[in-house]
């Protein structure tokens, strides 16, 4: 589970990196419902701190307040899964 944690929220972390630069250079960009999927599966965390980090989707409201409320779904489901082991 731990292994998991750290590997989903490096894939959030870069996935916002990759989009960043792939809007800087105004190429195909990584699909928002994509960017979602990987914080639902529970990469919220990394992906709001490559938000914040390199400056990405801070101004999309559904993001900025989105990313947060799914971070706090993710603790709460982790913490509900190691409970119940």
């Amino acid at each position: 589970m731990i292994y998991y944690s750290i590997i989903i929220n490096l894939i959030g972390f870069f996935i916002m990196n990759i989009d960043k630069k792939k809007a800087i250079n105004n190429t195909y960009r990584i699909p928002e419902k994509n960017l979602f999927f990987i914080c639902i599966i529970g990469g919220s965390l990394g992906l709001l701190m490559g938000m914040y980090k390199f400056h990405h989707k801070t101004k999309h409201n559904k993001f900025v307040y989105g990313v947060p409320l799914l971070l706090i779904a993710n603790i709460i489901m982790s913490y509900s899964i190691m409970k119940i082991l």
